[in-house]
Order: structure tokens, then C-alpha cells, then sequence
């Protein structure tokens, strides 16, 4: 007679272990996704929409009766240099700076915090 070994006796049930419900249960979580886009990314655009403002306001500026004199010059050179250049300053590098920019810890978009191991 042989002897069988307790340990060595293959269970073929269909009962889980705690370890594989608990798996089972962080897979069902849906991912959550977070928009990047935090206060200091707000306050950087809406500065950006000031400049934007600010450019159209000083463009606005040129539009009188008579914009340009006889002599061929503009009574406003401020519309015509200064407030194209705060438009594409607006539009072109802080909006697009606010919107790309990510403030928080390198890392920390990729793996959410309760699936972080503790140390």
C-alpha cells in the first residue's frame, strides 16, 4: 500500500482563495480618469485670455473717422504693432503653454493612488 501525500492531492473545486476574490474585485474597478488640468494650468489661461483681452481692446483702439493721417502714417501705431503681438503671444504660446503644462508629481497620472504600494 502506498501512502498519499495530503499536500500533493490535486482539488479540482471551484473555490476561490481571499488573495484571487480581492483580484477579482480591483478588476471590476473602473479606471478613474482625472482631467490634467489643475489651478495653477486655470490661472496661466486666464491669463492668457487677459492678454488675448487686451490685444483686442488696444486693436479696437485704431478704428476712428480718419485712422490714418494724409501723410501716410496711423494715428494709433498702437493697433497696428503692439496688439497683433499680444494676440499671437495670447493664442500662440500662453493658451496652448496652459493647456499642455502638467503641475503634478511625474508619475501620479499613471498610477492611481489606491493601487500605489505602500512603503
Amino acid at each position: 500500500m502506498t501512502k498519499q501525500n495530503p499536500k500533493t492531492v490535486k482539488h479540482s473545486g471551484t473555490h476561490k482563495t481571499g488573495s484571487a476574490s480581492r483580484l477579482a474585485k480591483q478588476s471590476k474597478k473602473k479606471p478613474k480618469w482625472e482631467i490634467p488640468f489643475l489651478r495653477k494650468n486655470a490661472i496661466i489661461a486666464a491669463i492668457g485670455l487677459g492678454v488675448i483681452i487686451i490685444g483686442y481692446l488696444l486693436m479696437s483702439t485704431g478704428i476712428t473717422n480718419e485712422p490714418a493721417v494724409p501723410n501716410g502714417k496711423w494715428n494709433n501705431p498702437m493697433a497696428v504693432s503692439v496688439a497683433p503681438i499680444l494676440l499671437v503671444i495670447g493664442y500662440c504660446i500662453i493658451i496652448p503653454f496652459a493647456l499642455i503644462k502638467y503641475y503634478g508629481k511625474k508619475g501620479e497620472s499613471e498610477i492611481p493612488a489606491e493601487e500605489k504600494p505602500k512603503q
